[in-house]
């Protein structure tokens, strides 16, 4: 029997199917306590019942959805909770991450840093929050990726992925975007100087930053 693989998993029908409806959980076009039916997703991706039930299974496992007699799958979501949890947890990761990461980031990451954070600034000046928000995340990701853990690059990208949309409602704030390049270049720096300490120092006040931003649009809903 193949042993499991978290990693190939994601490139899978099963993994697809589970991507898009997680996906579209997250950035909301599946809404709290809505009804998903199965035979109607198969139909809407072109694919078999049984992917879908299997992707259904795996939502219900990360808490996404719940099964529920006689009613069937609803959505759950991310609630203001969840969210407090992963900004908690982002910033023990992500301050690992720095950690790992200035032992080993190569210059071509340092050069791809720069690169981002100076199309932030750019952005920033349009007022782009679309831009904005795909380049911190690529900001990031080069953080995630200069650690060489597969496993810990796995689950900050996942992390990433559940505070997507809220990341992108919480740059619509007034004053948010020009704070938060100003947080990217002092990671920046502390990445070019290959100080670990201010490089975990600069991304949890970041990471905190933007958990109360986040947690106060959560709270306007």
């Amino acid at each position: 029997m193949k042993e499991y693989n978290m990693f190939e998993d994601q490139y899978s029908l099963r993994g697809r199917v589970y991507n898009i409806l997680r996906e579209n959980i997250l950035d909301g076009k599946y809404k709290p306590g809505e009804n998903l039916i199965e035979l109607k997703l198969a139909n809407e991706l072109h694919v078999s019942r049984t992917p879908v039930r299997e992707a259904i299974r795996q939502l219900e496992l990360e808490g996404l959805v719940e099964s529920i007699p006689n009613k069937g799958v609803i959505v759950k979501g991310i609630t203001k909770k969840d969210m407090e949890d992963i900004y908690k947890i982002r910033i023990v990761l992500e301050g690992l991450a720095a950690r790992w990461a200035i032992e080993q980031i190569t210059d071509e990451k340092l050069k791809q840093m720069k690169e981002l954070y100076e199309l932030m600034e750019f952005y920033t000046q349009k007022n782009d929050i679309d831009q904005i928000a795909d380049l911190n995340t690529k900001f990031h990701d080069v953080i995630f990726t200069s650690t060489n853990s597969n496993i810990l690059q796995h689950i900050l990208r996942d992390f990433q992925f559940y505070v997507k949309w809220a990341r992108h409602e919480s740059l619509t704030t007034p004053g948010r975007k020009e704070q938060a390049l100003k947080e990217h270049y002092d990671i920046l720096k502390a990445f070019e100087s290959r100080d670990a300490e201010a490089a975990v120092k600069y991304l949890t006040i970041h990471v905190e930053n933007s958990s109360k931003n986040v947690l106060k649009k959560l709270a306007e809903k």
